[in-house]
């Protein structure tokens, strides 16, 4: 099934993957230094992590689909070349105003970095599979 020349089901796996290493990058990786950085105890559960989570995955279709776009209109269609337009995207859409964001908030710069190299590894995989899966 295809919408605006992206594969639904790639889109939505895409999303569930970029959901996933998330989970394991926020929740197991690097759960304690993120929760140190931002500032919540450890232990502590977050009031609406149900809706939370609802909202990060529908926002990881949005980039999903996205991407998906930018695989289709660069006619990628291999593992690494889908890997390259997703670390690019990452580079040149998510990373700047992450940083521009973290500076002018005050953030640590650990934090930026666990944020950046999180979305360059989702977007890296998250191209990938859009791109083989077409």
């Amino acid at each position: 099934m295809y919408f605006y020349h992206a594969n639904v089901l790639a889109v939505l796996a895409a999303a569930v993957l970029q959901w996933l290493v998330g989970w394991l990058w926020y929740g197991v990786i690097f759960s304690k230094s993120y929760r140190a950085l931002v500032g919540a105890p450890e232990g502590q559960k977050q009031s609406n992590a149900g809706g939370v989570m609802a909202l990060i995955f529908i926002t990881n279709l949005i980039l999903a689909f996205a991407l998906a776009q930018i695989v289709d209109l660069s006619h990628v269609a291999t593992l690494t070349l889908g890997m390259f337009v997703g670390v690019v995207c990452g580079l040149g859409f998510v990373v700047p105003p992450l940083l521009a964001q973290h500076v002018s908030e005050g953030k640590p710069f650990k934090l930026f970095g666990i944020h950046a190299i999180y979305w360059l590894i989702a977007m890296a995989l998250s191209g990938s599979l859009l791109a083989c899966w077409h």
